[in-house]
């Protein structure tokens, strides 16, 4: 018997379970490290598989889409701002003061790489502009956030020397997480292209896999934090709402933008995915920096309630893409997900 359209699909069910285990459950000590390293794997798995069955039109093609690379910074770090920053007479209300620096802080951070890439891929979205965007978002961002949290947060101090060494580590987190592994696999795929086009249905679950694990660690993480601890239940709700406000803001006008600049369906997603996202990995070592330790948990504790939102609504969005028809003319380089 067919399954309801009105219930979610099974990805959607191991997410929300994937979500409660880590809330009842959460991962730390030497479980969180290992957990960690797994998320590692499966992500550089990811890519080295992506670089494998990607060819070499479909990158330069991705490299060479500079209106959406354009549109995604454009979202990620003047979008974002503007939202934050226009909307204070609504939000402010809703959240403590400082709850609403750390909703600034989280509206001027670079976007996240990993998931957002992985819903890419699921939704069978262009992956190669896709990688791109994301990684430059985040190169981007350890210049352009802390301008921006000098600029709308002056009580923000940034520490020269700090900053600099957390701008090596970034950009080598980044080139062993995602790079290396892709380059990797594009240089063997005169050799495994062919093995990997015909077992396109692995990707599927490498992809879904590696969301699962990304939720898993993430969502340990806040918990241990104490998420459900810090603020009064009327407080954290007012944050959800907030949250809310801004990823529907974000959703909605990457998706309107793209429609209306004329982008295919894969460059949309790419866009929607690239530019509503907010990088957890980076924020919270950058609050570190630029903030006061006291003031850490609580300029932080928005982002993460936001990104457990944002993983959470983009799973969905990701799996209601994967589910339209596939056309003749649609990219043969983009994953194939079955609904």
């Amino acid at each position: 018997m067919a399954r309801s359209r009105f219930l979610p699909d099974n990805f959607t069910l191991a997410l929300l379970g994937t979500v409660a285990l880590a809330s009842l459950l959460p991962a730390s000590g030497a479980a969180a490290q290992f957990l960690e390293g797994a998320t590692l794997a499966a992500v550089a798995l990811l890519f080295f598989l992506h670089g494998a069955k990607l060819s070499r039109d479909a990158i330069v093609a991705g490299l060479s889409h500079w209106r959406l690379h354009l549109m995604v910074v454009g979202s990620t770090f003047v979008l974002f701002p503007l939202l934050g920053w226009a909307l204070r007479p609504v939000l402010l209300p809703l959240v403590t003061p400082q709850l609403y620096t750390g909703v600034l802080y989280l509206c001027v951070l670079p976007a996240t790489v990993q998931s957002a890439i992985a819903f890419t891929a699921v939704a069978r979205g262009n992956m190669p502009a896709a990688i791109c965007s994301a990684s430059a978002s985040t190169l981007l961002g350890i210049v352009i956030t802390p301008m921006l949290v000098g600029l709308l947060l002056p009580e923000a101090q940034a520490h020269g020397a700090a900053a600099q060494q957390g701008t090596l580590a970034n950009i080598g987190r980044i080139m062993l997480q995602l790079l290396v592994p892709f380059v990797a696999g594009h240089l063997l795929r005169p050799w495994i292209g062919g093995f990997v086009q015909r077992r396109a249905a692995v990707l599927k679950y490498v992809d879904q896999g590696s969301i699962l694990l990304v939720v898993y660690t993430a969502f340990s993480a806040a918990v241990v934090q104490g998420l459900w601890r810090q603020l009064p239940l009327p407080a954290l709700l007012g944050l959800v709402v907030v949250c809310a406000v801004l990823l529907a803001l974000a959703l909605g006008l990457t998706t309107w933008t793209a429609r209306r600049m004329g982008f295919s369906t894969e460059d949309e997603i790419t866009l929607v995915f690239c530019g509503s996202k907010k990088s957890l990995a980076s924020g919270v070592p950058m609050a570190k920096v630029l903030f006061a330790s006291h003031a850490v948990g609580a300029i932080v504790l928005p982002l993460m309630v936001f990104h457990q939102m944002q993983l959470m609504v983009c799973a969905v969005l990701a799996q209601r893409y994967a589910r339209r028809s596939v056309q003749p003319n649609d990219a043969t380089e983009n994953v194939a997900v079955s609904a």
